[in-house]
């Protein structure tokens, strides 16, 4: 990477940085959420309220096919990302990377992983680390997302 690259990174992670600390639970800093969109009685719904809790530029639903079927995305931001969840792990991070590749700038992501199961979950967090991305874990309280970590 050229020296005029890694300044425009530094650039950022220091602006993400400085915007995480405005507050314990800001995350005004990810513009882009990604969210699991499958198993789980009720799940569904913390997944919409972190949806709704702030404006996000981007939203990213990995659904399985029931929830491509069933869920109707209320935000214009939303691209449902399907995934076959009978594939092997390895196979579901490389299906999730490739759907993923180039569609999102962000140095950071809000991540929600309320949804779906732990094989989804960690095909979706292997396939964030590979496209290099940094990612704060996000749910909601008292209708806000809280960023889990920040008031350690």
């Amino acid at each position: 990477m050229s020296s005029t690259g890694n300044h425009v990174r530094e650039s950022q992670l220091y602006s993400s940085v400085n915007k995480f600390k405005k507050g314990p639970s800001s995350c005004q800093g990810m513009p882009t959420l990604l969210a699991c969109l499958s198993t789980g009685k009720g799940t569904w719904s913390e997944v919409n309220r972190v949806m709704q809790a702030q404006p996000w530029n981007k939203i990213f639903l990995i659904a399985n096919q029931f929830g491509m079927e069933n869920y109707q995305p209320n935000s214009q931001h939303v691209q449902m990302i399907p995934v076959d969840t009978f594939l092997e792990t390895p196979a579901l991070v490389e299906e999730i990377k490739k759907q993923l590749q180039g569609k999102i700038s962000d140095f950071e992501v809000g991540l929600n992983l309320a949804s779906g199961s732990g094989k989804e979950h960690m095909a979706l967090l292997e396939a964030v680390l590979e496209l290099g991305l940094n990612f704060r874990l996000v749910t909601v309280q008292n209708g806000q997302v809280d960023v889990l970590g920040l008031k350690r």
